[in-house]
Formats: C-alpha cells, sequence, structure tokens
C-alpha cells in the first residue's frame, strides 16, 4: 500500500501495511493522513514515522507500561492509527471491537488499552443505565488499564458517570498535526511542548509535530511556524496545566458581547434533560450573530427554560437566542460532531 495518499483500506489491509512501514528500512514515507473535517475541508497531513513513534512511546511512558489496545475508532484517521501503532509496538495487534466488547477483553492477556471520543463514552454510559445490569461495554471498559478520550471537550460530568463507575478515564488533546493527543490531562506527553501566545492561542511543538500539508505549501507556512503547530484553539496555563477555552471561532460577537461558545455549551450539558449540546453562531440582522443551541433529549426543556437556565450561573447575554432539537447529532466516521452539518441543521430550522 503506498502511504503517498491518505491513508485506507480495510482495517486488516492498513494493520499490514503499518508492520511493513514500521520494519521499513530508514526513514520511510510519510503516512499522509486525512482530518476529520469536522468544521471544514479535511486537510492532508504529513506524519513521519518519527513522530508517530515519539507519540506512541510517549504514551506508553505516561500510562506506565505497553499494552494491547483495543480499536474502536476509524483506522483511517490519527487515532485509529495510533491505537494500531501503539498495539504493534507492543507485540501484538489491537483487537478489533465490533459489537462484542466481552469477547474483545477476554481476548487480553495482560495490560489493556482503549481509545474513545466523548461520544461513546455517552452512549455506553447511556446503554448501561438502560440495561440496570451495567451493560457490557461499561464493564469491559472497568478492566482495562486506561481510557484515552480525545476528539473533543469532555464534560466533567461525563467523565465523573464513568469514574464513578470505575473507568480510568485519561482526557487526552492534540489533532492530527501533533500525531494524535499530545497533552494528557492537561500535561504534555515526554517530549512534547505547549506554549500560549499573546493572542491566547495554543502553540503545541516537540517531537510528534507533522512536516507540513501534502500539496499546500500557503497552509503548511501559515500553521507550521519554526517547528511549532499554531492550533486554532485558545487556552490557558493553570498550575503546569493546559486548560482549552475553546476554538478561536467559538466566540460569537453577539449585540456587541463576546460570548464563550464551549461555556454555554458546558452549562447546558448540565441540564438534566439535555443529552447533547452543539453550539452554532448565525448571522442575524439584529444581533450581527445570533447563539443557537442544538440538543437532543427527548425531555429537552423550551427555549425560555433553557435561556434561564443559563443565566442562573453565567451572564444572562450569554443565553441561546435559538433552539434547534435533534433526534440525534450527526456524527462524522471517527464519531465527532459533524460541525459542518450541525451548521446546516440549524440553518435551515431559522
Amino acid at each position: 500500500m503506498n502511504f503517498l495518499r491518505p491513508v485506507h483500506g480495510t482495517t486488516d489491509e492498513v494493520l499490514g501495511a503499518l508492520a511493513e512501514w514500521l520494519a521499513a528500512p530508514g526513514e520511510p514515507e510519510p503516512l499522509v493522513v486525512a482530518t476529520s473535517g469536522s468544521t471544514g475541508r479535511p486537510k492532508q497531513v504529513l506524519l513521519s514515522r518519527r513522530a508517530m513513534l515519539a507519540s506512541a512511546e510517549a504514551t506508553h511512558q505516561r500510562l506506565g507500561a505497553p499494552g494491547r489496545w483495543l480499536l474502536t475508532l476509524p483506522i483511517s484517521y490519527v487515532a485509529g492509527l495510533q491505537v494500531a501503532i501503539r498495539s504493534l509496538l507492543a507485540g501484538q495487534p489491537p483487537i478489533v471491537v465490533d459489537d462484542d466488547w466481552t469477547a474483545a477483553v477476554e481476548q487480553l492477556d495482560g495490560v489493556g488499552y482503549t481509545s474513545l471520543v466523548p461520544t461513546q463514552l455517552h452512549r455506553i454510559l447511556t446503554d448501561a443505565d438502560a440495561h440496570g445490569d451495567g451493560g457490557a461495554a461499561l464493564a469491559a471498559l472497568t478492566r482495562l488499564d486506561a481510557v484515552l478520550l480525545g476528539g473533543g471537550p469532555l464534560d466533567p460530568a461525563l467523565r465523573a458517570r464513568a469514574e464513578a463507575a470505575g473507568v480510568r478515564v485519561i482526557a487526552t488533546y492534540g489533532a492530527s498535526e501533533t500525531s494524535g493527543g499530545c497533552v494528557y490531562d492537561g500535561v504534555p506527553l515526554p517530549g512534547a511542548l505547549v506554549e500560549i501566545d499573546a493572542e491566547s492561542r495554543i502553540r503545541l511543538g516537540g517531537a510528534t509535530i507533522f512536516d507540513g500539508y501534502l500539496d499546500d505549501p500557503e497552509l503548511t507556512a501559515e500553521t507550521l511556524r519554526d517547528g511549532w503547530y499554531l492550533t486554532s484553539d485558545l487556552g490557558r496555563i493553570v498550575d503546569g496545566r493546559l486548560q482549552v477555552l475553546g476554538r478561536a471561532d467559538d466566540v460569537v460577537i453577539s449585540g456587541g458581547v463576546k460570548v464563550p461558545m464551549p461555556a454555554v455549551a458546558a452549562r447546558l450539558r448540565e441540564h438534566p434533560d439535555v443529552d447533547l449540546v452543539e453550539m452554532v453562531g448565525l448571522p442575524d440582522p439584529e444581533w450581527g450573530q445570533r447563539v443557537v443551541a442544538v440538543v437532543t433529549g427527548a425531555a429537552a426543556p423550551e427555549l425560555v427554560a433553557l435561556r434561564a437556565w443559563v443565566a442562573d450561573r453565567l451572564d444572562r447575554r450569554w443565553a441561546p437566542q435559538q433552539l434547534v432539537r435533534l433526534a440525534a447529532l450527526p456524527l462524522l466516521d471517527n464519531g465527532k460532531p459533524d460541525r459542518a452539518e450541525i451548521r446546516r441543521l440549524a440553518e435551515e430550522a431559522r
């Protein structure tokens, strides 16, 4: 398989090619890994073997030991690729999880890990609640030495539910451009670097950084500066730990007020009758941009009640001006919310 194109193929095909790539002499051609495209056009990221190995080895160092990994994510994206590479480095191929979590964990004969996105964990916990017996998937997670959660913000309430059930959760932050997660629970992995620039943008550097974008020198020059990857996220460092405040474009100016959309979403997720939440800002002739809450949950309250819920804890001017209800959030192949499609649905509901 020629990796000078986005990684694709069946799981077995990619695993075989990865094993050859890892064993190749010298420094082989880089992987070309597509980003999820959750906010726009997917990018083609060039990832060297050196960077991918640095990430995998640092992960095992932080977790305490190499182990076999359960693969639940698409192998064509960086999170799934890293699961495969970590497991291969530990001496065994990853265990592909279909629907039978019990059978998957029974194949483990030592240290075991997996990597999920928050939506997957939410569904596992919801299914466990519905069954009343804990659920097979949740029982499987409790037998693992760690469960990495990445690909989006992790709601503290969701984490608390998982940890109360006995799951060892580690929140990860990173990107395809950093060979996957490079900051675990706010602390950079060995060899990874974090800085906050003058505009509060997060910059990531170190051994796991990508080589550039395929056939896009302008975007490469804009994003990769002196070995540092300039993210689209805002952050701060408190007591030595990185706090991600949200994307730079997640601050919507509505009626002259800067509304931090992640903070509003986090407050809405605390409502007992709200399931999942995404926030979007839409053009509005009166407000400039209108704050829209897109929620799931059969019993989710009406807009006036949700506005009161937000205003009870946050600036009342941050409260959503429109509510869009969906039966389920549209997702990308890797389990992340499809923000472009969510925005389109919100625009249609005007």
